[in-house]
């Protein structure tokens, strides 16, 4: 064999694969869970296929600071602006701004950072997922003056799908993103067990797990791995948090404490000493407890495919928070706006 035929069965094979890898890439649904996109699994196996409720466009605006009755100061879970809608619909004013815009940190300047950002609210809503509440509470610890007067984004930051996904050509994903795909999918579903996707995302066998969520194959759900790496929250993050919010009374604190996904539906006994001494402090609402309860009532609670609530589960937790800030204030509006 002459080294120019050589050279052209090793150019054919080489573009061969690469045809045969693009098409498969092509044909890989484009993944809408956060998981399924870091974890390399295929959302047609675990994308969620409930459709989710529809929240009219008026009641997802962050009001201008200085306007609002209450600030939430959130992370993701806060982005969509789907459980604050809940609140927005009785006619509460509510400004969003969120941790990442501060150093993830709230500090000994809070009230006066609060009092220059024009804000004359009486109340301010702090939620944290579970998994990084430590390091905020580590930071806060530290903290001693803010970076930057917050603003309030009138937009939601992050918008999810409003209707399930169709299909569309993966045009934008890397070359071999399909074929990996495909790879850690197959494992995922021939596995009895747990599997670890891409390194982080695990793919675990959830009990009941067809009647929780609405992806196809519904035995297994994906999870993120930092909520394993993260550790558990204490009763001395009780403390913090109480501590924190008794050296600032210029305004009510309420602490939004979402769980992970993680002990929702597989380790519920994670945190379970935070859970019971935040419950006695009496600091915000047990959405521990509730979340719970309400992930065999409420199909795709949190979805399949992400780490995130579902808008069903948003809108469910949105009303938890109504009862908490009707708490606090009794006269608040009940009639919807």
């Amino acid at each position: 064999m002459t080294p120019a035929k050589l050279w052209l069965q090793i150019f054919t094979a080489g573009f061969a694969v690469i045809v045969a890898m693009l098409i498969v890439t092509l044909n890989t649904p484009i993944p809408y869970g956060d998981l399924s996109r870091i974890g390399l699994v295929s959302d047609h196996e675990f994308g969620w296929q409930l459709e989710p409720p529809h929240v009219e466009r008026k009641y997802l605006r962050s009001a201008p600071i200085n306007e609002a009755d209450i600030l939430v100061i959130g992370d993701s879970f806060s982005m969509s602006l789907r459980w604050q809608s809940v609140l927005q619909k009785r006619g509460l004013r509510i400004a969003t701004i969120y941790w990442g815009e501060f150093r993830e940190s709230l500090c000994d300047d809070f009230d006066a950072w609060l009092d220059h950002a024009g804000f004359k609210g009486k109340l301010v809503v702090i939620e944290s997922v579970e998994r990084l509440l430590a390091d905020r509470l580590a930071n806060t610890q530290k903290c001693k003056a803010m970076s930057k007067p917050p603003e309030s984004r009138a937009e939601p930051f992050y918008e999810f799908p409003e209707h399930v996904p169709g299909f569309a050509l993966n045009w934008k994903a890397k070359l071999t993103s399909g074929y990996l795909t495909y790879l850690n999918t197959r494992e995922a579903k021939e596995e009895e067990g747990s599997t670890l996707a891409a390194k982080q995302t695990w793919v675990r066998p959830v009990p009941d797990g067809c009647s929780m969520f609405s992806n196809r194959f519904c035995s297994k759900a994906l999870f993120f791995r930092d909520d394993d790496d993260n550790g558990e929250l204490t009763v001395e993050h009780v403390e913090q948090m109480r501590a924190f919010s008794e050296a600032h009374r210029a305004r009510s604190i309420v602490w939004m404490v979402i769980p992970n996904k993680t002990t929702t539906y597989v380790m519920p006994d994670h945190s379970k000493d935070f859970v019971t001494a935040f419950a006695k402090a009496g600091l915000g609402p047990d959405l521990f407890t509730f979340a719970r309860e309400q992930k065999s009532r409420i199909r795709d609670f949190y979805f399949p495919n992400d780490t995130h609530l579902s808008m069903h589960g948003q809108l469910a937790v949105g009303d938890v928070m109504l009862g908490a800030v009707r708490k606090i204030f009794p006269q608040a509006p009940t009639q919807p706006s």
